[in-house]
């Protein structure tokens, strides 16, 4: 890929695009109204090109804001450029990818650009499910265009000179930019779930061109497997090392050892992203133990932010036929006021996502799958349709120490003890699991791809069954 200098509108196109391969679209097109000095302005393309290109020779539909005329403002023609491409994407199944370089509204043209904005709102609506749509934040996006990105799939936000913000860091009550700057690529892939990936400009170019190349160009066909060049039969050795260490996992089973991870920077103690397998495209699901606490001798919690993250994920992936892997190593939920406020919400849409979503879906029991938690985590009663776990996992209610506690409470600690060891080896072992059919199979680490890579051809030919309601109601 070549890649130019410069931050132009049609440089950062010419950047991403295969070489040559871009044609624009509404090239004459400029401001209508005149008002309040425009006049004076010279509008070409009102501030935004639009047009389609080819991505490792795949059909996508593009705009990116010019900055240098108007700062890139959104105005009525700018915004009837920008849906009038959501369209034709829409009509063709192809992806649609926005540069966003925007000083925001054009006051200029006040209830048109305000109109323009929300029409953008609508089309973005309307595509979500439908066809992917990417953001790349090159520059500025506050206030209202700040719902642009959310309102994509996926986001890439360029670390140094990329802003994106609802309010300006200095707006916010208490707070200057030079104590938190809430609008940096920092902050912002910290702190919320909106950045998929952070990085130099030529950084996110690379990494938009392999998303592309991993995803469907529409929810109306099946992603057509790539060309595996990895041994089908290849063994995981040391796989059990990596079970604190789950983006490691996955690429250890991937074809190649290529994993892409999307959101790595917020809720860490849930992984997710694509691998391939047998050159299909895998949606994944992990648990992480969190860098921050270092609990590298427990298994992970599940947190809100980690549920609410792999919830949004699931649903993408059956929108667009993606197959779902789990690999689930969970001793229960987090311990906090935090999870006591929203973890029951967002567990509940993860619980939901894993029971509506019909694509194949396969859980790896690596570690732990205790309690409530273990069956939010791709658990067999949420319609998973195979289940593996390796012959070490612990699959229960409650571990055996607070189990014999409460049974035996007022009695000595030996005989807890023993009771407990009980416990454990008559309800929380694998095979106990496996011999009430709750798990299809105990596996060895070692043998993970192979089980999987076969898992996923078998569940290939899975029909849609579900019973036809309009949309889930929470």
């Amino acid at each position: 890929m070549k890649h130019a200098s410069g931050n132009s509108a049609l440089t950062r196109i010419q950047s991403l695009l295969d070489e040559n391969s871009f044609v624009q679209i509404g090239t004459d097109i400029s401001a209508r109204s005149t008002d309040f000095h425009l006049y004076k302005e010279d509008t070409p393309s009102d501030g935004v090109l639009t047009g389609y290109g080819l991505i490792n020779e795949k059909l996508i539909y593009i705009y990116s804001q010019n900055a240098s005329i108007l700062g890139g403002s959104i105005g009525e023609m700018h915004s009837r450029k920008i849906t009038h491409l959501y369209d034709m994407a829409l009509n063709m199944g192809a992806p649609i990818i926005g540069i966003l370089d925007c000083s925001g509204l054009r006051l200029q043209e006040s209830v048109d650009a305000l109109n323009g904005l929300g029409s953008i709102y609508q089309k973005q609506a309307q595509a979500s499910g439908i066809i992917p749509q990417i953001s790349l934040i090159m520059g500025n996006c506050g206030g209202g265009t700040s719902l642009i990105p959310a309102l994509s799939d996926f986001t890439f936000l360029e670390k140094t000179n990329g802003r994106l913000f609802l309010h300006s860091p200095d707006a916010i009550m208490a707070n200057r930019k030079e104590c938190c700057d809430t609008a940096s690529a920092e902050w912002k892939s910290k702190y919320t779930q909106n950045i998929d990936v952070c990085g130099t400009a030529d950084e996110i170019y690379t990494a938009v061109r392999k998303l592309i190349d991993i995803l469907p160009a529409n929810n109306r066909f099946s992603i057509m497997p790539d060309t595996c060049t990895d041994d089908l039969n290849r063994s995981c050795e040391g796989f059990e090392q990596t079970i604190f260490d789950s983006a490691a996992a996955l690429s250890m089973i991937a074809d190649n050892n290529e994993f892409f991870e999307t959101k790595k920077e917020t809720a860490k103690d849930m992984i997710t992203g694509f691998i391939r397998l047998n050159g299909i495209t895998i949606g994944c699901i992990a648990n992480q133990t969190s860098l921050e606490t270092d609990q590298k001798n427990d298994a992970p919690v599940l947190t809100a932010e980690g549920a609410k993250k792999a919830a949004s994920f699931i649903t993408f992936c059956d929108a667009f036929h993606i197959p779902v892997l789990t690999l689930s190593n969970v001793s229960g939920f987090e311990r906090s006021m935090s999870s006591e406020i929203n973890a029951a919400s967002a567990c509940a849409s993860l619980t939901a996502a894993y029971a509506s979503a019909t694509v194949p879906k396969v859980t790896v029991i690596t570690g732990q799958a205790m309690g409530s938690a273990g069956v939010i985590m791709g658990g067999k009663p949420l319609g998973i349709d195979l289940v593996y776990t390796f012959e070490h996992a612990m699959i229960g209610s409650l571990d055996g120490t607070h189990a014999a506690k409460i049974l035996y409470e007022e009695e000595p600690a030996d005989i807890i003890r023993q009771k407990a060891a009980d416990y454990d080896a008559q309800y929380n072992r694998a095979a106990s699991a496996a011999s009430r059919g709750y798990v299809d199979a105990m596996i060895r680490p070692s043998d993970i791809r192979k089980y999987l890579i076969s898992a996923f051809d078998m569940l290939a030919s899975k029909q849609d069954s579900v019973k036809y309601k309009k949309h889930l109601s929470i």
